[in-house]
């Protein structure tokens, strides 16, 4: 890791080994060990995913921008002369092809509809503690600490279905889990 953070954590994460070496460590000594070496994954895994996600997505925009252009510039070298109908009628098809190509790829729909929805959840969530219904109406003001406990527990377990879903929408067609879909 790059910076005073990085080398934090690894002079951190040197000690641990170290602690690790001198002996078997009690269940707590280890847990303790296990949560400190999840941070570097923690901060390394979705900086590779970020890496590789946007290598591919940039190549797959390289190849749907590609064919297009070879259909456009086909579709212009006819041999007749050019107007400035033929022209623009080709851009249109052009960007329409575009905009199929990356609609498709990318899914924006779905991921504003699963956006929405589990925004809607949270909010759900915020009002029914506030109000001190659904899941919430048992827990009198005595027990505070239980009803954020069970708050934070639901809205993880709705970004944690967020998540998911993101991550589905990122598979390939033929690897995806299936999902509800988007109403039409």
């Amino acid at each position: 890791m790059d910076g005073p953070r990085g080398r934090v954590v690894d002079s951190a994460q040197e000690s641990l080994w170290k602690k690790k070496a001198e002996g078997r460590p009690r269940l707590h000594a280890r847990r303790e060990l296990y949560r400190e070496e999840a941070v570097g994954a923690i901060e390394q895994y979705p900086s590779d995913s970020r890496k590789y996600r946007r290598i591919h997505n940039s190549l797959q925009s390289l190849i749907m921008i590609g064919s297009a252009a070879t259909t456009t510039i086909a579709a212009l070298d006819t041999g007749k002369e050019l107007t400035w109908q033929s022209v623009l009628l080709t851009a249109i098809s052009f960007a329409i092809t575009l905009a199929a190509m990356f609609t498709g790829y990318y899914k924006f729909r779905e991921r504003s509809y699963f956006l929405q929805q589990t925004a809607d959840a949270i909010e759900e969530e915020a009002n029914a503690v506030t109000l001190g219904i659904g899941h919430y109406r048992e827990f009198g003001h005595d027990r505070e600490h239980e009803v954020l406990k069970l708050f934070t527990q639901r809205v993880e377990d709705h970004r944690n279905e967020q998540r998911r879903r993101q991550q589905q929408l990122d598979q390939p067609a033929d690897q995806a889990a299936p999902t509800a879909a988007p109403p039409a």
